[in-house]
């Protein structure tokens, strides 16, 4: 079993950060924030993808003015991203932002820095100190050739300090990179330094495949050491599969518990029925549902009850038939055609209520 390291709790609207409370998946809106329409309809979708804090893109003041239209027709706590000018995060704050998102270093000097803080402080809203490989003060670069893990911490310890100078502690930290070493060497320093609830992510991690599979070993050896308080997969693509890829790797490591885990076989020679459809099509179905349930998709009626006998529920294909099982005992057999919705049926009979 996974031990969590214990942070600090802050709160995200009605999300808690650290405390060892549950780790919350987070994504972030591509669409035009001045798009108001779009964007709440993007924040709807990653609501029901299960996504537990959404940020957002200001970069003007007239993104600004539709928080208020977004805090109304959406539910989940919203951040906002702010780079470069400290009147926009100042106004975000304002308006009732649950989190700002901000890299000191390029906000400009500590007077502008020290304007956001005193705003979050009258609101006690939660700042999140970022910092990023690829927009490290030039001078780091030139005093340790590159965007090194030291450079990283300097960088973070310098912006840390600075915020806790004026009086405030309501902080996440964050420190990314694109490299795979240098994020988990840099994530490990900041756990044995800080007490702050940690974000952890791969930044522009690439495509949706390759993506998933860099961030899922980068975030994986950080959980797996207790490391990580939410998660961002950085993907270039629908911010919807962000969450979910966070979701089946939290729920994997036993980390959360919402929503069906989908145990399905590679197939093989032996297989008869289209169980790679049918295993698709099942993940399509259940993605909204929380309830914590296992369902196995098996390609063979001979040892498919037995190899999933874990599951809460399942089928295993047979010669243009499937067998449903509960628990490991079979409880009918099926066409195959029928199998899916049959499966999906004793899915909603066992989480009616849920």
């Amino acid at each position: 079993m996974i031990k969590r390291k214990l942070k600090k709790e802050i709160m995200v609207g009605n999300v808690p950060l650290g405390g060892g409370k549950p780790v919350a998946v987070q994504s972030m809106t591509n669409t035009n924030t001045e798009d108001a329409s779009s964007t709440i309809a993007q924040i709807k979708s990653l609501e029901s993808a299960g996504c537990d804090i959404v940020r957002v893109s200001f970069f003007n003041m007239e993104c600004v003015l539709n928080i208020s239209l977004f805090k109304k027709e959406t539910v989940v706590p919203l951040v906002a991203d702010i780079h470069y000018d400290h009147r926009i995060a100042v106004a975000c704050i304002e308006a009732g932002i649950d989190k700002v998102r901000i890299n000191p270093g390029n906000i400009g000097n500590a007077d502008k820095v020290k304007e956001i803080v005193k705003a979050a402080q009258k609101r006690n809203t939660p700042i999140r100190v970022g910092v990023n490989a690829g927009s490290l003060r030039p001078e780091l670069y030139d005093k340790y050739g590159g965007p090194t893990v030291e450079a990283m911490m300097e960088d973070l310890d310098r912006q840390i300090d600075m915020i806790e100078s004026f009086g405030y502690d309501n902080l996440v930290i964050a420190a990314k990179s694109s490299d795979i070493d240098k994020m988990i060497k840099v994530n490990r320093l900041m756990d044995e330094k800080y007490d702050y609830p940690i974000h952890i992510g791969l930044t522009e991690a690439g495509t949706v495949f390759s993506g998933t599979v860099k961030s899922s070993a980068a975030l994986g050896i950080l959980l797996y050491e207790g490391i990580g308080d939410t998660v961002r997969y950085s993907l270039t693509g629908d911010p919807v599969k962000e969450v979910e890829a966070a979701r089946v790797l939290l729920r994997s490591m036993g980390l959360q518990k919402k929503g069906i885990n989908i145990i399905s076989c590679p197939t093989c020679g032996r297989t008869k029925v289209d169980i790679i459809k049918i295993a698709g099509e099942l993940e399509k179905r259940t993605a909204g549902i929380a309830a914590d349930l296992n369902v196995a998709v098996m390609g063979c009626g001979v040892n498919g009850p037995n190899e999933a006998r874990h599951a809460d529920l399942g089928l295993a294909g047979g010669d243009g038939k499937a067998l449903l099982f509960k628990k490991g005992e079979i409880v009918k057999t099926v066409r195959e055609e029928n199998a899916l919705e049959e499966l999906l049926h004793m899915i909603k009979e066992m989480t009616r209520g849920d």
